[in-house]
């Protein structure tokens, strides 16, 4: 295949070690196929089909709509057998099909199966040996933790490959839900790492229950649990570390393990907590103008009148002083 210029294949152009497209490398691994850039200023030995779309779409297609691809494809074939393939090539000057049939003896087989389409990034290896794709965690031994990777996401698996050779290393089957695990159990690795003891010391500093939920869920899960770990000791951001921890204390009462059920825990004891600050005060009586121990309101002017005389009658206060 005779390349000119082709962007979509060649991210950085290069005399001698040009970097492809993984996608359009992996295109023509597939079918067997050699791109061969096309020299400079040599128009005889560019490719003489690489309009070849434009020009079915200017003279078949133009102008014409179709009910379904079926009648577009049938169309096309007889387009391509009567009119396309028998007329006289316009650079070559020479028919079209006779040019065909002088290099079909050459021509390989196309695979039996279609080329399967991908999107490749790196990513890292975590402590717990796996990968991050779409939120959830692959297996990716034998790459060491730490090291960069290759993951190729395709329709219905992944594969993950080695940074430096490309070397096929892990193939799993996409995950059919967010947060899934993709690790045999004879992978998990339960000794305590940097990352465990970081975790752990958070977890401490909120409360004994929540360091005891994180353990006991770190025991159970191993390294691959930390992600789960990591959102329980951030809720210390949103919420009071007295209120994350009474509710980690009522998830190891029910057996709960769940990080969105220990959010939602933290969230009902901050709502009643609210609630019971905008509540009245116990006790806190409402005034009333009708009860047995109320007296008429006369009763209270005869008082007020008796208490006013026997004050006028008693002496100023200076002179009973002197």
């Amino acid at each position: 295949m005779v390349l000119d210029n082709l962007k979509e294949g060649v991210i950085k152009p290069d005399l001698y070690e040009p970097e492809l497209n993984p996608v359009y490398a992996a295109v023509l691994a597939h079918y067997g196929v050699v791109a061969d850039p096309a020299r400079v200023r040599d128009p005889n030995r560019k490719g003489t089909v690489e309009n070849a779309i434009q020009h079915t779409q200017s003279t078949a297609l133009k102008g014409r709509r179709f009910a379904s691809i079926e009648e577009q494809n049938d169309f096309l074939e007889h387009w391509e057998t009567h009119w396309a393939a028998q007329r006289i090539h316009g650079s070559a000057k020479r028919q079209v099909e006779a040019m065909f049939q002088e290099e079909r003896p050459l021509l390989k087989p196309l695979p039996l199966q279609g080329f399967q389409y991908f999107v490749e990034s790196e990513r890292t290896v975590y402590d717990d040996t796996c990968v991050r794709v779409d939120h959830s965690s692959y297996a990716a031994r034998p790459a060491r933790i730490g090291s960069r990777v290759l993951v190729r996401v395709f329709e219905h698996h992944l594969e993950i490959r080695d940074g430096q050779t490309q070397a096929l290393l892990r193939t799993h089957p996409l995950a059919a839900r967010l947060g899934s695990v993709i690790l045999p159990d004879e992978e998990r690795l339960f000794n305590p790492s940097r990352e465990t003891r970081r975790i752990l010391t958070q977890a401490k500093d909120i409360g004994p229950a929540t360091e005891q939920l994180c353990q006991r869920l770190f025991d159970q899960e191993g390294r691959v649990g930390q992600r789960r770990l990591w959102g329980i000791v951030g809720l210390a951001k949103r919420y009071p570390r007295r209120l994350i921890d009474r509710a980690c204390a009522m998830a190891l009462h029910e057996g709960i393990g769940s990080y969105k059920q220990i959010k939602a825990l933290a969230e009902r004891l901050l709502n009643e907590a609210l609630a019971d600050i905008d509540a009245p005060l116990q006790g806190e009586l409402v005034l009333t103008q009708d009860d047995p121990l109320i007296r008429s309101g006369e009763d209270y002017a005869d008082l007020f009148t008796l208490g006013a005389q026997n004050s006028a009658a008693l002496p100023p206060l200076l002179e009973k002083l002197s």
